[in-house]
């Protein structure tokens, strides 16, 4: 977490968090939602504008993680803003020789478990986490595979949330009262 929102959370201690203004695609991009897209929907269905700003991107990629409930945010200076998720947390990019990076540009660490879902999507559970892989580095993936590196196991994808402890509607669950 950068320096000067440290700062700014010691000297605003309590403001209060932010719910369903950002969301995070299955390709690792971000999405500001203003409360028009919010009142068109949820997250992804209505998507909201494409962060495309860099240094807001990387200022966002250094303050992202996750709360005890396995709720994940951006912390903006003083507010926690909540991350509405259309897939999981991370989203991993994947190479040739299988070295994983996330959209974060955080390292994965060790591969633990190769998982398919019913829509034929692949994550990886990593040290980092579980994470999405993008869609253009499936290939890869799949010499991974080939190679005897990693041994896909078929997963539902309602599934995995609960199982590997992330929250895809951080919204919903404040709604909830939670």
């Amino acid at each position: 977490m950068d320096d000067i929102v440290k700062q700014a959370i010691a000297k605003w201690p309590h403001v209060p968090h932010c719910y369903g203004w950002l969301g995070l695609d299955a390709r690792g991009q971000w999405y500001l939602r203003d409360a028009a897209t919010q009142a068109a929907g949820r997250f992804p269905l209505s998507r909201g504008s494409r962060l495309e700003h860099a240094k807001l991107v990387e200022f966002i990629h250094r303050n992202y993680e996750a709360d005890s409930r396995g709720c994940w945010y951006f912390q903006n200076g003083p507010q926690r803003v909540y991350v509405e998720l259309e897939a999981a947390p991370l989203v991993w990019r994947v190479d040739a020789d299988g070295q994983v990076i996330a959209h974060t540009g955080a390292a994965a660490g060790a591969v633990r478990e190769c998982l398919l879902d019913e829509e034929g999507r692949v994550y990886l559970a990593c040290d980092l986490g579980l994470g999405l892989v993008h869609s253009l580095d499936v290939g890869y993936v799949a010499q991974q595979i080939e190679a005897g590196r990693w041994a896909p196991r078929e997963a539902r994808s309602a599934d995995l949330p609960p199982e590997y402890g992330f929250v895809v509607s951080p919204e919903a669950m404040a709604s909830d009262g939670q």
